[in-house]
């Protein structure tokens, strides 16, 4: 292969190590028919001036989806998000569509929104409804006992496997395993990631299969399809409706000693028109725009520290210090080869789960480019070649490190500027350092020989793509400085106004009635190896205790 070849493939996997494994397809993923239950899922522009509700939920994300379906069922619900469907976009839908979701975009209607930290890290934010589980890779496993013990909420656990079940039922399933997803369970039980524990949809160290919300077809399912279970009668969904502040009111002091409240927001539709949806009594304006979106809103809407608001301009509601602050990223790190045999299309199926911290996982893919030898030789229209490239990379727990989430603008529709601060707690970088040691090791394993190419005279070795593992593996050093080399994220981002600093265990934002935030900004931890089956678990949750508090009153 030339050096020409080398630098264009060696391009085109970079920017698949940026954006995590994927795959694309050179046939075009076939559309999808909307499901029935989208018929209350209405254009913002056909949406009146001003109305009322019982519930406004802003953002129709991970967790804002199935919580507008279970407030629905004995109130009348409005359900903002900011983008459009995913049911008319066949990437979207598409496991083969999913490295072209997460390229494919623009400054305000894309399904995927790209940003950058101030650390140079790309990451992406959905903007669709579904929110980020409309555009990730599909996998779902429930959230670790360390996530329940240091949330800061009072969990009924009961309540918790009943949301976890309601999820499942409707859009999780059992992955098929094929070479690559076989070949990762079998090396890190080879190198002591025990014990095996089959498939499972719990949190447990060892090896497992989790779930996929992909199903056998390829199809994605996400929060949307939660939607199946709101009442018709009850709940009104606006898409492309962006919601540009709360509206807030002075009143008296309440029994939770508050003295603003809540009054309902005001969004604007692609043609620019603004509308006011309102609460009715006893109602509550709740935020689940996820862990960018949420903190900037309640920015805009003067609800954070108050010297840093007025530097802004921003009118000052409410001063609560700790808007924008404790915001996480998990940081990723690993490494891709190219295999010498054919490969398939997989996004995660298997982890491995070790007691030091750290979540091993894998993908396989195709990827498409185009020989430049090709004209030179070949007179004939020219068609890429397909290369496998298999990754194999690791998770840490928590982080510990802690970043910073501040406006760029006043307009909402601008990303926020986010600081993660990766790998500045030592811990952090520790776990790091033992979970890239563990890939060397999957890499030694017998498991992984048949991804290697044969060299002369018998020897083999593998074909890196990136950067590889450093070759002294037992030299702390080296390795934290592969780690902070390579780092790239998995798009597990979290916090912003976490429980006990801007939301109360209830989730209602201190210092303000009838204002609730249920979404992963609250959170202080990632829950397990990928957040998005606790996030739904939450929306349903927290529908649910919603519900029992009003008929309590």
């Amino acid at each position: 292969m030339s050096k020409r070849m080398d630098r264009y493939l060696l391009y085109t996997v970079v920017l698949l190590l940026l954006l995590g494994a994927a795959s694309l397809s050179n046939a075009r993923p076939r559309a999808n028919r909307p499901p029935n239950f989208m018929r209350f899922v209405t254009n913002a522009t056909d949406f009146a001036s001003e109305d009322y509700y019982d519930y406004i939920i802003v953002g129709g994300g991970t967790a804002g989806c199935p919580l507008a379906a279970t407030l629905s069922q004995s109130f009348r619900v409005l359900l903002l998000e900011r983008g459009g469907v995913p049911y008319n976009r066949p990437n979207v839908m598409s496991h083969d569509g999913f490295l072209t979701t997460l390229t494919d975009v623009n400054s305000f209607d894309s399904p995927a929104q790209s940003f950058v930290s101030e650390e140079g890290v790309p990451n992406a934010r959905g903007r669709v409804l579904g929110g980020s589980s409309a555009i990730n890779a599909g996998f779902y496993s429930r959230a670790d006992k360390q996530f329940f013990d240091n949330s800061g909420l009072d969990w009924d656990l009961t309540t918790v496997n009943q949301s976890y079940e309601w999820v499942e039922r409707a859009i999780v399933f059992r992955p098929q395993l094929r070479t690559w997803q076989s070949a990762i369970r079998d090396a890190l039980l080879e190198i002591g990631v025990h014990p095996f524990n089959g498939f499972t949809l719990e949190h447990k160290v060892g090896t497992k299969i989790g779930g996929s919300t992909f199903d056998r077809g390829g199809r994605r399912h996400s929060s949307a399809d939660l939607l199946r279970y709101a009442r018709n009668s009850n709940i009104r969904v606006a898409v492309y409706a962006t919601v540009e502040r709360v509206l807030l009111a002075s009143s008296s002091p309440s029994d939770s000693g508050c003295n603003v409240s809540a009054i309902g927001v005001v969004y604007r539709d692609q043609l620019g028109r603004y509308h006011h949806a309102m609460i009715r009594d006893r109602g509550e304006v709740i935020l689940s725009a996820g862990s960018l979106g949420t903190p900037q809103l309640m920015l805009l809407s003067g609800i954070g520290p108050r010297s840093y608001l007025s530097t802004w301009g921003i009118p000052v509601a409410l001063d609560l210090p700790n808007v924008g602050d404790f915001v996480y990223d998990n940081p990723r790190n690993g490494i891709s080869i190219v295999p010498p045999v054919p490969m398939e299309n997989s996004l995660i199926q298997v982890v491995g789960i070790t007691e030091e911290g750290a979540f091993l996982e894998a993908a396989s893919t195709v990827i498409p480019f185009a020989s430049p030898l090709r004209s030179v030789f070949i007179r004939a229209p020219a068609s890429p070649l397909y290369v496998p490239v298999t990754t194999i990379m690791e998770k840490i727990l928590g982080p510990v490190s802690v970043g910073s989430l501040r406006l760029a603008s006043t307009d909402v529709r601008i990303n926020p500027v986010v600081r993660f601060n990766y790998f500045s707690d030592p811990q952090d970088l520790e776990r790091c350092v033992n979970g890239t040691r563990k890939i060397g090791e999957i890499l030694r394993s017998r498991a992984m020989q048949d991804f290697m190419f044969r060299e002369w005279f018998g020897s083999r070795r593998f074909r890196f793509v990136g950067v590889p593992l450093p070759l002294d593996q037992s030299n702390d050093l080296v390795m934290a400085d592969f780690c902070r080399r390579t780092v790239s994220t998995i798009w597990h981002y979290h916090g912003g106004c976490v429980v006990g600093k801007v939301v109360n265990s209830d989730l209602k934002v201190n210092g303000v009635d009838s204002l609730r935030i249920v979404d992963g900004s609250t959170f202080n931890i990632s829950p397990g190896t990928n957040p998005q089956a606790t996030l739904m678990m939450l929306g349903r949750y927290m529908g649910l205790q919603m519900l029992r508090e009003r008929m309590r009153y």
